[in-house]
């Protein structure tokens, strides 16, 4: 909903801002007292004692009857009986109780030993099936909790977004209409917003006054020339053109930066496609994306896996969730879909354009590098592999760019061509030694560097470089 400078309550937009705030916060607070009613601990990683007195139960009810040659289970049911917890421990690690784990007793006096182990055997892999749907129930539910976190989370940004926001319609209102009227247009309602860093965003409602037609473009120009400081792009989801009828039109404020990026890559030797991709676009709030995902192993399965974690995270963050919050939603759609999903290592990197600021998060990925004025900087990398354990968090980074820095970021199959054992300073000293130029080129000789250290690519490969430059004032 857009709203003039006063709206016909005589709220003003800060009185609107604060009120939606307020409400988004309430909304976060119910969603994270939900997430916490389900954290009840619920042991379910091992069997339990219990599992085990009911499995030598169920046993010797079927096999003893009478008998009292043996006191198995009255011993195993005691409090301070270790042996039934190694009984259980045994079951666990060889699949099945075997003769030798038994008391020598039972192997000296039971005539019916091979029975009872069949049916003790058999009680124990009942209570491990259970055990596995439980520890899946706990997982699914683990993967809700988060979500609703995640979620809460993306809902309080918003909220403190909509506190920080300020209403600036009034500073611009008459040299917009007035610039727009001279281009044979006619803005009917105008919200400009400034949320700080230099990150401003306006909605127009446009109409032609004549019979021709104007592009967003062509109206995000004459916006420009309008505020007359900085340059102001048409939103990717915004109406395309401006007719006699009126419409909306949402335009964002470039940022200080502007980037530029190049790829270079090598599928391992014998298969036709890379089990890497990659993902580079810009949002429309002043951010630049890059993301690189590398899948497990190689190939058509692997490159289908890297595919569809960069497509999930590309689409929640162009949704406006953070890439943090991205990662955790994709990692918990992949646990949910099942063990045919294969784990992938990914990194994303985010570039606030108006400040220059770089946010790095990494999932089992390697190392990522930034060639700037002071040097080479490492990027250290993350453990675990997206898509295989529950919870996860990223490993984040944060860096200041500046003037014509370079962002690299590579599959471990590049790092892993190189040689010795200290691969990530090979690499950073290789990167000194290369002068600064087109994304491109330096991709491509980067990738030449990993190849020459054999005759084929022994892993998939790829190179993605990132320039960062400041607009002329």
């Amino acid at each position: 909903m857009l709203f003039h400078k006063r709206s016909r309550k005589g709220l003003d937009m800060a009185d609107v801002n604060g009120y939606t705030a307020a409400r988004l916060g309430d909304m976060a607070s119910s969603l994270k007292r939900l997430a916490q009613s389900f954290t009840e601990e619920m042991d379910g990683q091992h069997l339990t004692r219990e599992d085990g007195a009911a499995a030598l139960q169920t046993a010797a009810a079927m096999v003893c009857g009478g008998c009292s040659r043996c006191s198995l289970y009255q011993d195993a049911a005691q409090e301070d009986s270790y042996y039934l917890y190694y009984l259980l421990r045994a079951f666990e690690m060889n699949g099945a109780v075997r003769l030798e784990d038994m008391p020598l007793l039972f192997r000296q006096a039971c005539y019916h030993k091979e029975k009872y182990l069949s049916q003790l055997n058999k009680s124990l892999g009942r209570a491990t099936m259970n055990l596995s749907w439980k520890n899946r129930f706990l997982e699914s539910r683990d993967a809700v909790i988060v979500q609703f976190r995640e979620l809460a989370y993306i809902i309080e940004e918003f909220s403190r977004q909509m506190e920080q926001a300020v209403d600036i319609t009034g500073e611009w209102e008459l040299a917009v209409r007035a610039a727009f009227r001279r281009h044979r247009m006619a803005v009917e309602k105008m919200l400009i917003l400034d949320y700080g860093n230099r990150q401003e965003e306006a909605y127009l409602t446009l109409r032609t006054t004549n019979n021709a037609c104007f592009t967003a473009r062509e109206a995000a120009g004459v916006l420009s020339q309008a505020m007359g400081r900085g340059k102001w792009n048409p939103a990717r989801d915004t109406k395309a053109i401006v007719t006699r009828q009126p419409g909306t039109l949402r335009f964002a404020k470039e940022g200080k930066y502007q980037m530029l990026y190049g790829i270079a890559k090598m599928p391992k030797a014998g298969e036709e496609v890379s089990g890497d991709n990659y993902t580079f676009f810009k949002s429309l709030d002043g951010q630049a994306i890059m993301s690189l995902a590398d899948g497990m192993g190689s190939g058509e399965a692997a490159s289908r896996e890297s595919m569809k974690v960069i497509e999930l995270t590309e689409q929640l963050v162009e949704a406006g969730f953070s890439a943090r919050s991205s990662l955790k939603l994709v990692n918990t759609v992949l646990l949910l879909a099942g063990k045919e999903q294969h784990p992938a290592a990914v990194d994303i990197i985010c570039i606030d354009l108006h400040t220059g600021v770089l946010e790095a998060m990494k999932l089992g990925a390697v190392a990522s590098f930034v060639v700037g004025k002071d040097g080479v900087e490492l990027l250290e990398a993350g453990d675990v592999p997206i898509g295989i354990l529950n919870p996860i968090e990223p490993v984040l980074l944060s860096k200041k760019l500046w003037d014509d820095d370079r962002i690299i970021m590579v599959s471990d199959g590049v790092l892993e061509a190189m040689p010795g054992e200290e691969k990530e300073m090979v690499m950073k000293d290789f990167l000194a030694s290369l002068p600064p130029g087109r994304p491109k080129d330096m991709a491509e000789q980067i990738l030449g560097f990993a190849l020459s250290f054999g005759e084929d690519a022994r892993d998939d490969m790829t190179v993605l470089v990132a320039g960062v430059w400041e607009r002329e004032p």
